[in-house]
């Protein structure tokens, strides 16, 4: 049914070019706007190796999904029944582009954003039709990784809300929807908290960059592909699940969460930080990292598959 739906996708970055892929692959006809003189040739590139790699997971597409692209923010939203922004993260710059994109549409159209951090509240300040804006974040990247965090806000309606489940659904995502708003959303703000700490170990000598990825890779990130930390530290409370956890052992992490550091990007933890990305990488290019994350991912994902979590 998603071969006769267009979709407009709003910039052709990191996001948004994963974004298009996803469509693509699903069938959609999707219609793409970047001012970027070398957007054409970046998804030239970056599409048909991502469709490889979806094949790899979801088989081969049925539909015949195609983009094309344009420098013209009313001409990429012709015909539009949907609409993914996912253009520049400054809140000034967003809530512009939005308000642009929402007086350009049929009041019906729903714009969904992708952005990192802002709450819809704020995006939809200088729109006509805020009912119909509500952010669909998701994480990096959108065509392999399947959580789309929907967060409306007070103004955001129900119809636009459930359009956007069903839609993203309709292409493999799963949804969380959250009951308010939140600088960050839920993912990113987990994430947020492992990072601080990474960064304040580091900070504090206690190890260096490459020892704090191989204690996530090979420790609790194994746990955390398959389950989440509520349902893990259930299993910690062995016969007695969560009960016995909080009661036997729920004073030991009130200690670790007192002892957690509040480290600041100075200028010797930046260094430190690149320093350690830098001996890390080894000598690979980003290019070359993003493609053994993928292919990583690819892997974990067929070994998901039978797995309802």
């Amino acid at each position: 049914m998603n071969q006769n739906k267009t979709v407009a996708v709003v910039g052709a970055g990191v996001i948004g070019s994963s974004w298009v892929a996803l469509l693509v692959y699903y069938g959609y006809k999707v219609k793409i706007v970047d001012p970027s003189p070398d957007a054409t040739d970046r998804l030239s590139t970056y599409i048909p190796k991502a469709l490889i790699t979806q094949e790899k997971i979801g088989g081969k597409r049925s539909g015949k999904g195609s983009y094309s692209i344009s420098r013209e923010l009313q001409e990429a939203l012709e015909s539009a029944q949907f609409v993914i922004e996912a253009g520049p993260e400054p809140l000034e710059k967003k809530q512009a582009l939005i308000a642009m994109i929402d007086s350009l549409l049929e009041p019906e159209i729903v714009i969904a954003s992708s952005t990192t951090s802002h709450i819809p509240s704020d995006l939809q300040t200088n729109c006509m039709h805020p009912e119909r804006v509500i952010v669909a974040h998701p994480f990096n990247p959108p065509h392999l990784i399947p959580l789309v965090e929907l967060v409306p806000s007070p103004r955001t309606s129900t119809d636009s809300v459930e359009e956007c489940q069903c839609f993203f659904e309709g292409i493999g995502k799963i949804t969380i929807q959250l009951r308010k708003e939140m600088i960050g959303h839920v993912a990113n703000r987990l994430t947020a908290a492992l990072y601080q700490e990474a960064v304040h170990l580091v900070a504090e000598g206690v190890v260096d960059v490459q020892d704090i990825d191989r204690a996530i890779v090979h420790g609790p990130g194994l746990r955390w592909a398959v389950m989440g930390p509520h349902l893990l530290y259930h299993l910690s409370g062995g016969e007695g699940g969560m009960s016995y956890y909080l009661e036997h052992l729920g004073p030991t992490q009130e200690r670790r969460w007192a002892d957690l550091g509040h480290p600041r990007l100075t200028l010797d933890v930046r260094k430190a930080l690149i320093k350690g990305v830098d001996d890390e990488a080894d000598g690979r290019s980003v290019l070359e990292i993003e493609r053994q994350r993928d292919e990583a991912l690819h892997r974990i994902l067929k070994a998901r598959q039978p797995l309802q979590l």
